[in-house]
């Protein structure tokens, strides 16, 4: 009967069930804890994962994106450069001719003072007493028509004085604006500087990282700015791993394309460019001693007479447009959307360009970049 009243009692309604300890037993928690605690130290303690390094092809391409940026912000500088030194002439022009017209003015000054003075003096009494009392009336008649007449030049005089002046107040208002045009042009050429250096930089890090023979086929490309692989690199002689950069120009370099006509302007430009094969790239580089593309076309049509702006997209507008099939030996051949490279046509389907850093003037074909436009000076 106890069992039975034990049995059947049954819970009272208001009274929740017991709940499970969420510590448990000492045991139990110093287990899991020293579980716990080693993983943590094993995620704490466990060697990093180096990230990767770039691929042959990967460094290629990068170097090739980076000279490309850097022509382009050499061409930038390049402007800039031609842009402050056009307004630094400018401005010694402003000057030296602010000087000549404040001279000017300072002797018409003196002059018109001089006058002024003699006329007072002799204009203290009036004209028909002169007369009066003059010994020689004929004498004092000359000398007021020379008076009159001298009046009269003031009268020019002054005019041209206040001309002379407004003229000068212009002079110096033109010299302060090139002034401000010099500081930014300097400014400018300062920013792409910094920016060629910046890349170029990282391009010969990223170069670093290469075996010999591949920083010489990375430099043997002609793309800018494209993947070596899949741009006209796949047309140009791999070097060989003993030879270096020496080795790949002799491989590279075609036979002597023909020779444009005997004596003219384009022949000698070509002759030019000829003479400056396998002198080193230079940003900025007009010669004699390196060159930048653009420096390169415009000295070698220098030589010829013929004078070229400083930066590519610039020459173009230099000449007469000629398409690709038209193109002679001494014609300009534009590459890129921007038209940021610039190379001299030679013939034999052959040009002669400063092509990037590391990279002597050679010859390259004429279509191993993007075909953007061809001028012919002259």
């Amino acid at each position: 009967m106890a069992h039975h009243e034990t049995t059947g009692r049954r819970r009272p309604a208001h009274r929740k069930p017991r709940a499970r300890s969420l510590v448990g037993s000492p045991a139990r928690t110093v287990a899991g804890l020293t579980l716990v605690g080693a993983a943590t130290v094993g995620v704490l303690h466990a060697p990093a994962v180096a990230d990767p390094q770039p691929g042959s092809a990967e460094v290629r391409a990068r170097v090739a994106e980076l000279h490309h940026e850097a022509e382009q912000a050499t061409e930038r500088f390049n402007g800039a450069t031609e842009a402050a030194e056009e307004a630094e002439a400018r401005l010694e022009r402003l000057t030296d001719d602010a000087a000549r017209r404040t001279a000017g003015l300072n002797d018409a000054r003196g002059a018109l003072g001089a006058d002024a003075a003699a006329r007072y003096r002799s204009g203290g009494m009036p004209g028909t007493v002169q007369l009066a009392l003059a010994a020689d009336p004929d004498s004092y008649l000359s000398r007021a028509a020379a008076l009159e007449r001298s009046q009269h030049r003031q009268s020019g005089a002054l005019t041209r004085l206040e001309s002379q002046l407004s003229r000068i107040e212009q002079v110096r208002a033109e010299a302060a604006e090139e002034h401000e045009t010099l500081r930014e042009a300097r400014a400018s050429a300062e920013r792409e500087r910094a920016s060629v250096l910046k890349r170029t930089a990282e391009a010969e890090e990223l170069l670093a990282t290469l075996t010999a023979a591949e920083r010489a086929a990375a430099l043997a490309a002609e793309g800018h700015g494209e993947d070596p692989t899949t741009s006209g690199a796949e047309r140009t002689p791999t070097p060989r791993p003993d030879g270096g950069e020496r080795a790949a120009r002799a491989e590279e370099r075609p036979p002597a394309p023909p020779p444009a006509a005997t004596g003219s302007r384009a022949a000698q430009a070509v002759a030019f460019a000829q003479g400056q094969l396998g002198k080193p790239y230079g940003w900025g580089a007009t010669g004699p001693s390196a060159f930048d593309c653009s420096g390169l076309t415009q000295a070698a049509w220098q030589s010829a007479g013929v004078s070229l702006p400083r930066t590519s997209h610039s020459q173009i507008g230099a000449g007469a447009r000629v398409s690709r099939d038209q193109l002679a030996p001494g014609d300009l051949v534009f590459y890129y959307p921007g038209l940021t490279h610039v190379g001299m046509y030679v013939g034999n389907g052959q040009i002669i360009h400063a092509s990037r850093p590391g990279t002597p003037v050679r010859y390259a074909p004429v279509d191993s970049m993007p075909f953007a436009g061809a001028a012919r000076p002259g």
